[in-house]
């Protein structure tokens, strides 16, 4: 059983960054896909960035400001947030599963989820 524990979130001034990180533990990250979701009040939960297992990297539509990583020996996984906006602001879900690459932007696939980290962008 994986657990996961997101943390980094907070306030921001539109235009700053941030790193979000996801740590595991009660299992290695390195076999599975590791990805990030985010929520906003009164909205779907929507894709951000996946990493596979086998490596390949996949975006929602967010002009390149977002950058996910992982580091196999710190079992985390990490976001990096550039250029922030207002519509930025979300809890980020970080989540792992095993599921086909077809379904690598879905969350319906994923096994394991985070608590939750608040990320606030004011203007």
């Amino acid at each position: 059983q994986v657990q996961l524990v997101e943390s980094g979130g907070g306030l921001v001034q539109a235009g700053g960054s941030l790193r979000l990180s996801c740590a595991a533990s009660g299992g290695s990250i390195e076999f599975y896909h590791l990805k990030w979701f985010r929520q906003a009040p009164g909205k779907e939960r929507e894709f951000v960035a996946a990493h596979s297992s086998l490596g390949g990297y996949f975006y929602g539509d967010f002009q390149g400001r977002f950058d996910i990583s992982r580091d196999i020996a710190k079992n985390t996984v990490y976001l990096e947030m550039i250029g922030v906006k207002p519509e930025d602001s979300a809890v980020y879900y970080c989540g792992a599963d095993a599921g086909p690459i077809s379904s690598i932007r879905k969350a319906g696939t994923v096994e394991y989820w985070g608590q939750g980290t608040q990320v606030i962008v004011s203007a």
